[in-house]
């Protein structure tokens, strides 16, 4: 389970723990004796500088672990790989950017105005621009006490946003932190912390994002003639056009490893894949499956994007070109992260939900926090908050046919938190298996 605690707020969740019990184990003649670093095949094709993020270690079916170098089949026992995400990448002790100390979650949640949120995120600009060399923090603070006073629409906006969910995010996240300090899943105090030696691995490149460029120079595929979907056997290596022109399944009970442009990959068990961006779908509508739930995770459009050139992102016409309709069940859940921009949670709602005959039912947030339980920024920071949305909806479709699977379906609450130490890399979000998924049996 990826649930630590579960109150009425919300859940504090061990992302690290949910990634280690997936199954990430290789059976048989798939294991590679010794120790072995992977790329993982969950890379988000936005990334496109992935890291060496599992460490392997070798074991038999029954009795402990051995290690590095040990062989692999015990008195004629098959033995099992097993990979482990390694630790360091949710090693966040301190917060990025420290909170005044009025300004802690353990100082309570003071009754704020408007005001009082503008006045607190210029307090973050100061501290955060008087970081860097003295003559660089005058520079600096002369720009920040310029535009103290002046707001545009859109940090207006997302100041009441935040104004309205302070309240909820500050006191949720105090009573799941409190929870997780008793039980010892945090620790308070920097002695209490384990001292890690290792360091995060560097960046290494990727060539996801290639493969799925590579995809659109292929000749068209006569679908009568090409299978659906490509199940994984013992075979490590295939070839990418085969990879890209359709859906890559694992339907086996152990992990397998695929080899890409002379990256390995893991592919977890009982799952599929399609590596592909939104312009070359086909071949998942071509697998003809419907989804109880859909989780997406736009690339969406801001200026420290555009200024960094890190991936590519998508405009909302794009976004709304994404085939959900067609991949979703009866009353199918639909998940998307939003960023902090008012904009594009106001797109989400009244424009792209309404496009994909999707209600909106709630909005959840995920609050970011160190293993000490600080929250990752400030809360009050005008740039950066540490939390996110999430937009909650639920398709509305065939009414015969929904009227006929609503019986089975409870509401979802219209607000719950998230609570995690987050992953070092980019944009990996926390696991929803064990509390969105989960929600209708855990409730009844």
């Amino acid at each position: 389970m990826s649930v630590v605690h579960r109150l009425t707020a919300g859940w504090l969740v061990d992302h690290l723990s949910f990634i280690n019990q997936c199954g990430y184990e290789i059976c048989d003649s798939f294991a590679y004796p010794g120790s072995v670093t992977l790329n993982t095949s969950v890379t988000s094709t936005r990334d496109c500088h992935a890291t060496s993020t599992f460490a392997a270690t070798s074991s038999s079916r029954d009795g402990p672990i051995p290690g590095p170098g040990d062989a692999i089949e015990r008195e004629g026992k098959p033995a099992k790989t097993r990979y482990l995400f390694r630790e360091e990448f949710f090693d966040v002790s301190k917060p990025h950017i420290a909170a005044a100390p009025e300004e802690q979650l353990w100082q309570g949640c003071p009754e704020v105005s408007l005001t009082e949120v503008k006045a607190n995120s210029n307090r973050e600009e100061h501290r955060e621009g008087t970081k860097s060399g003295v003559g660089d923090s005058v520079a600096s603070a002369r720009k920040k006490r310029k535009r103290k006073c002046v707001f545009n629409q859109g940090e207006l906006d997302a100041l009441e946003y935040h104004s309205k969910v302070r309240k909820l995010i500050w006191e949720g996240t105090l009573h799941l932190v409190q929870e997780g300090l008793k039980s010892g899943f945090l620790h308070r105090t920097t002695t209490e912390l384990s001292c890690r030696k290792n360091v995060v691995p560097g960046h290494i490149g990727c060539g996801l994002a290639e493969l799925c460029e590579m995809a659109k120079q292929f000749p068209a595929v006569n679908e009568s003639d090409h299978q659906a979907a490509h199940v994984l056997d013992d075979e490590t290596s295939i070839p990418e056009q085969d990879l890209l022109s359709c859906v890559t399944e694992n339907s086996s009970n152990c992990a397998k490893i695929v080899v890409l442009m002379g990256q390995k990959y893991l592919v977890p068990p009982k799952s599929s894949f399609l590596l592909s961006d939104i312009s070359c779908l086909q071949p998942l509508l071509n697998y003809k499956k419907k989804y109880d739930v859909i989780v997406i995770d736009p690339p969406w459009e801001n200026k420290s994007v555009k200024r960094s050139n890190r991936y590519s992102y998508l405009s909302s016409w794009q976004i709304k070109q994404i085939p959900v309709p067609a991949l979703a069940a009866p009353n199918c859940l639909v998940v998307t992260w939003v960023t902090n921009r008012q904009k594009h949670l106001r797109f989400v709602k009244d424009e792209l939900y309404p496009h994909w005959s999707v209600k909106t039912l709630a909005e959840w947030h995920w609050v970011k926090i160190t293993r000490a339980g600080e929250f990752v920024l400030p809360l009050d920071s005008l740039h950066k908050k540490p939390y996110e949305v999430l937009v909650l909806g639920r398709v509305q479709g065939n009414v015969k046919e929904a009227l006929r699977k609503s019986e089975d379906v409870l509401p979802i609450p219209e607000h719950k938190l998230i609570v995690s130490i987050p992953c070092s890399l980019h944009s990996h979000k926390p696991p929803l298996t064990d509390n969105i998924l989960k929600w209708p049996i855990e409730s009844s």
